[in-house]
């Protein structure tokens, strides 16, 4: 198995409080503790709109996380998690609450002037039954949550990211023969129905540097609806320099029309981890740093954005050490915050 797979980030219960805590945050109902002092994760504010144009989640994990920690008394490690919560990071819609979910996020990231970055990754057969697996039942249950993430975003602001892995797990054998027609027809619909809205730009996943070449998966995106897609991401979740990331969009770039791209830097500081078992390099790997911060201002005009797609402290799976698929992980968050330069 390539170490291609994507750790999932979403979770019904956690985001349904994420949503209600940005709304009450912008509300302006969270600015005080209960012994009356202020709130750390209430100073979590937005970067500067001209280079970071991404909505920063006042009430993240990362900034719950900092709060309690300042609160009893470490307020080194509260530092250190807040380099994590003053930044954008993506949003991964559950599979309960699709439109609630966009909705808030969105909404919540109007008011701040911002845009929202979103995560599609609920396509039926997900991960080939590893640490993430699951996904809608069947191509009509996804198409109707698609169709609530699509009413909940409606004409805001969004960049969505849309499911990580899918068309690389049809390229390495990961992915069963027969479910690659509906997975290409369900990638397709999405990206004509997203692209349908007002303000929401679409970039359909690509793989990583890591895992094979451009020229084995420029076809299957064409075959999945790139054309019509705003561009394509890159080392979703994954630890590959961006150095490498961006070769590696480059090449394929060129083979889909000159497609733009962005990438995902949220773990990639120190690049990819090289001990241990190969096929699981991937999960929780020790040493790895945050990298670049998000921005639309990169070193290649046909990089759009980096952006932290995965959410760093969460964990990849059941590896190592670490929790479930998508849990924050505070010890791992805190040597990734801690290795970062």
């Amino acid at each position: 198995m390539y170490d291609s797979r994507v750790a999932r980030s979403s979770g019904r219960a956690r985001a349904a409080a994420a949503v209600l805590g940005a709304a009450l945050l912008v509300a302006g109902c969270s600015s005080e503790d209960g012994d009356g002092e202020p709130d750390p994760a209430a100073r979590i504010t937005q970067q500067p709109k001209s280079a970071d144009p991404f909505w920063v989640n006042p009430d993240g994990t990362a900034a719950r996380q900092a709060a309690a920690l300042a609160k009893a008394g470490r307020k080194a490690e509260a530092e250190q998690i807040r380099k994590i919560a003053e930044q954008p990071v993506g949003e991964w819609i559950g599979p309960e609450n699709p439109q609630e979910e966009a909705r808030g996020f969105t909404e919540a990231a109007e008011k701040s002037d911002r845009t929202a970055l979103l995560v599609l990754y609920n396509v039926p057969h997900r991960d080939c039954g590893q640490y993430s697996r699951g996904g809608a039942a069947d191509g009509d249950a996804y198409r109707a949550w698609l169709d609530g993430v699509a009413r909940g975003i409606g004409d805001r602001s969004a960049v969505v990211v849309l499911e990580p892995d899918a068309v690389l797990h049809l390229v390495d054998g990961c992915t069963p023969e027969e479910f690659h027609e509906e997975r290409y027809d369900l990638l397709d619909g999405a990206i004509a129905k997203l692209k349908s809205l007002k303000n929401t730009k679409v970039y359909l996943d690509a793989g990583n540097p890591g895992w094979g070449r451009p020229d084995q998966i420029f076809q299957p995106l064409q075959r999945a609806g790139i054309d019509r897609a705003d561009g394509f991401s890159v080392n979703v979740s994954n630890f590959y320099s961006t150095q490498d990331s961006l070769a590696y969009g480059k090449q394929l770039s060129a083979k889909v029309g000159g497609k733009h791209f962005v990438i995902d830097t949220s773990r990639n500081g120190n690049g990819p981890y090289e001990g241990g078992d190969p096929a699981e390099r991937w999960c929780n790997p020790p040493g790895r740093a945050l990298g670049e911060t998000p921005t639309t201002r990169t070193a290649d005009p046909l990089v759009d954005a980096y952006l932290w797609v995965k959410r760093p402290g969460e964990s990849d799976g059941q590896c190592k050490g670490g929790p479930k698929a998508g849990q924050w992980w505070a010890r791992y968050a805190l040597a990734l915050a801690r290795a970062s330069k």
